[in-house]
């Protein structure tokens, strides 16, 4: 069965999910599996450091279900090193890599650093017309500031529209849009500050293809997310009924907290009648049946 939203996490081998959202004594070996029982997708942010070889994606995805869905990042080497056109080459090879995933294979992305700028927009342009986007789903993440200006925005969008691709969608306001004050926890607020070095950038809502991913950074305490999410509400309501398939990926700078605030972002779907499908989740953590009848 398809679906048009798939919600996940950046990581699936966290050793600090034992014991939680992963049964008390897993092995990493267990971990890939575990985590498809219980979400939708993963971000695939290994691959933005280390290609992984051919054998080990396909083991990748023989360990998951096949509704489970991987977003794997395109290498740093090749997106974070100059011109763009440079790596086309190694661009089709890892594509042709990670086709290894099949029908697991959900949206790659491309994040380009803060440093590449709109002056960069012929590079981007020829980059991305060469891109095989006929056989691959791919979106693209910008971070310098320029590109969130409305002429240079446009420009952005027109191109990403013409050629499919889709615009990622990163949301980082909850920990930077929230003071800290002396009711906040300490500790909390260290880890908040930690994941600033991710941009401070505005937040333009709307889908250039017939998907997008949305990478959510949500703050620690749940409760200071609420107002974000019931805003997400809204968007993905319009975007699902119109058929665009979203990819939503919940981020913390306390990893332990993610699985459960994704969780929690599902049944705000769910109560606010947006149409999402239900979370494997669900299945595993049922009530126990009436066992005092035996």
């Amino acid at each position: 069965m398809s679906s048009n939203f798939y919600l996940g996490c950046a990581v699936w081998a966290y050793k600090g999910w034992v014991g939680d959202f992963y049964p008390r004594g897993s092995r990493t070996t267990e971990f890939l599996p575990l985590y498809s029982d219980r979400l939708m997708t993963v971000e695939v942010n290994s691959t933005f450091y280390v290609i992984p070889d051919r054998q080990t994606i396909e083991r990748w995805a023989k360990d998951t279900p096949s509704e489970f869905r991987f977003c794997p990042k395109f290498p740093k080497h090749f997106t974070h090193n100059g011109l763009l056109m440079s790596y086309i080459e190694q661009a089709f090879k890892f594509l042709d890599l990670i086709s290894g995933f099949g029908d697991r294979l959900g949206v790659s992305f491309i994040q380009l650093p803060p440093s590449y700028s709109p002056a960069n927009f012929a590079d981007l342009k020829n980059f991305l017309k060469a891109l095989p986007t006929q056989d691959y789903q791919i979106a693209l993440e910008v971070r310098h500031a320029d590109w969130f200006k409305p002429n240079h925005s446009d420009r952005l969008n027109q191109l990403l529209q013409s050629l499919g691709i889709g615009r990622v969608l990163l949301d980082s306001r909850p920990i930077y849009d929230l003071p800290f004050g002396d009711d906040i926890d300490p500790a909390l607020s260290i880890l908040v500050q930690q994941e600033r070095r991710k941009p401070n950038l505005p937040l333009q809502p709307l889908v250039t293809a017939p998907f997008s991913i949305v990478r959510f950074i949500s703050h620690p305490d749940r409760n200071l997310n609420i107002r974000f999410w019931q805003e997400w509400e809204t968007y993905l309501r319009e975007w699902l009924i119109q058929g665009t398939q979203i990819y939503f990926f919940m981020h913390c700078p306390i990893e332990e907290r993610s699985p459960h605030n994704a969780k929690y972002f599902q049944e705000m779907l769910e109560k606010a009648n947006i149409p999402v499908p239900a979370l494997p989740w669900d299945t595993l953590i049922a009530p126990p049946q009436q066992l005092t009848l035996f």
